[in-house]
């Protein structure tokens, strides 16, 4: 998380007031910064709530692409097994739905880990952060930027889902999802 950390730092910086701004001038001199004025275990502020983004986000995107394809395949709309076309319009939907449903569930990890990595003074743990969110901005503010994050993961998910799968039919001979 020490890049992301980065990623998230200097994007941030710029909102701040001038005087408050800690100028960085690049990933690496803020890396180092972070290290060197706030200790390297800093590197890993918001290290849980990324974890558990990244696995509900996969588990997500992967457990419910093979459940859609598999009911796709029997509901006949695209052709018998849901071989038509090569299968590719069957899984193109089943990765789009499976990607709006992993964003939608990891998407409050995403805002906690930001909002950790952005100030991480102001919060003692992820569960600190997610209460006070609610509290003060509600419930809703856990989806704040889920039009730009689905966006963004919607075609990664379904590039790479469609991959893997074709590239485990011609080496295995049977589907990965």
């Amino acid at each position: 998380t020490p890049s992301e950390l980065a990623l998230v730092r200097m994007s941030n910086d710029k909102k701040l007031p001038v005087d408050q701004r800690r100028n960085y001038k690049g990933v690496g001199n803020c890396i180092a910064r972070i290290a060197k004025e706030e200790g390297a275990p800093a590197l890993f502020t918001g290290a849980p709530a990324t974890v558990l983004r990244a696995c509900l986000l996969s588990a997500c995107a992967m457990g419910i692409t093979s459940e859609i394809k598999m009911r796709l395949s029997k509901s006949g709309y695209f052709g018998e097994g849901g071989k038509a076309f090569g299968g590719v319009p069957m899984l193109f939907c089943a990765t789009l739905v499976s990607s709006f449903c992993a964003n939608t569930v990891a998407n409050p990890f995403d805002v906690v880990k930001s909002r950790m990595q952005s100030s991480a003074a102001e919060y003692g743990s992820m569960v600190d952060c997610f209460v006070k969110t609610v509290a003060d901005e509600g419930v809703l503010k856990l989806w704040s930027g889920f039009v730009p994050a689905f966006l963004k993961l919607a075609p990664y998910t379904v590039i790479s889902l469609l991959l893997t799968d074709y590239i485990t039919k011609i080496i295995t001979g049977k589907e990965a999802l």
